[in-house]
């Protein structure tokens, strides 16, 4: 187990764990931007869900560069 920063990481997870989470991650991704295309631009609840589609796009960034996305060269880009 390697340690950084504090945490220790187990190394778990599968490809197949890794690719099971871009998928839940794609489908939470569309329903917020469904949700932002039926209610009023900058209301309350539209910002909400702005917010977790932005932090889903980097989630997906960062699951994709792991599988080895080609067309990802750095999840921080």
């Amino acid at each position: 187990m390697q340690e950084l920063f504090g945490q220790e990481y187990t190394y778990a997870r599968t490809w197949e764990d890794i690719e099971n989470m871009l998928d839940k991650a794609e489908r939470k991704l569309n329903f917020h931007k469904s949700k932002m295309s039926q209610i009023k631009i900058k209301s309350k609840s539209w910002i909400i869900h702005a917010r977790n589609f932005k932090a889903l796009e980097g989630v997906i960034k960062t699951l994709k560069w792991t599988l080895g996305d080609r067309d990802i060269k750095h999840p921080l880009n």
